[in-house]
């Protein structure tokens, strides 16, 4: 009987997270702009979305900062987490406890010190020569999302690493291996699961955010969330929700690949 239960309350779980994707997706093929009510099937949304330039501009924007922000806060937030398990240091607490205080900290308040950061670069910079260019725009945006995701990462790969045997490291070093080598051959496979799932983690936070984004981008570089969030003042267009579904898929097959190379990893 309890195994009954636990099913039920699986799929209770996952019909409540997974079922407003399903009816976005069902929608995109809606015949009909506004009303909720099913006019028939058709393709026309996604291949207006195929003629909607601005669209597509800013989805690639999002997709491109996501995948550089998600790469560099992935090795950033991975040598993060080998530096404050292997290394004794002075202040390794207080760096330690500064990691959870940006996972914790309120997003206005990032992107009004980023902000404030930026806006203070732009000043130093045109004291030093007018020719240098330091506007808001792509650079911002990129060094924020790597900022505020970070510390997921080192997060992840910590909570990874704390299980480790620290006699493997050990002996590596005693067969000769230089750190470089232990790290490479040793630290780093052990630790590939949870930095595959900070780089996904690291993706979806970045394709997501908004606040942040919306204070550091500029007014010439717009991400996806930003021109959504717009959009909804005017009404969103089944154009969006075919955008979304596309997205969605795209997402499904990121994690499916990232399983596939995981266990063969493991083999």
């Amino acid at each position: 009987m309890q195994r009954y239960v636990n099913i039920a309350y699986a799929t209770l779980v996952y019909a409540f997270l997974y079922f407003p994707i399903v009816i976005l997706i069902v929608f995109s093929f809606n015949d009909s702009t506004y009303s909720l009510a099913w006019h028939g099937f058709t393709w026309r949304w996604y291949e207006k979305l195929a003629d909607n330039d601005v669209l597509i501009e800013v989805a690639l924007n999002s997709v491109t900062i996501g995948v550089l922000a998600a790469s560099l806060a992935t090795v950033l937030g991975t040598l993060g987490a080998v530096a404050l398990y292997h290394y004794d240091f002075l202040g390794k607490r207080l760096v330690n406890g500064l990691v959870f205080v940006l996972i914790m900290s309120p997003e206005i308040v990032m992107g009004l010190s980023l902000l404030t950061l930026f806006v203070t670069v732009q000043k130093v910079a045109a004291l030093i020569s007018e020719s240098l260019d330091a506007s808001l725009g792509f650079i911002s945006v990129l060094l924020s999302h790597v900022t505020f995701c970070t510390p997921f990462v080192i997060v992840t790969v910590l909570s990874r690493i704390n299980g480790f045997d620290r006699h493997l490291i050990e002996a590596a070093k005693d067969l000769g291996a230089s750190e470089f080598y232990t790290f490479r051959k040793v630290i780093l496979p052990l630790l590939m699961p949870a930095v595959v799932a900070g780089w996904l983690l690291s993706f979806t936070l970045s394709m997501d955010d908004v606040i942040i984004t919306q204070f550091v981008s500029g007014p010439d570089y717009e991400l996806l969330p930003l021109r959504i969030y717009s959009m909804v003042k005017r009404g969103i267009t089944p154009e969006v929700n075919a955008l979304s579904a596309i997205m969605f898929v795209a997402t499904l097959v990121i994690v499916a690949i990232a399983q596939a190379l995981l266990k063969e990893n493991k083999q």
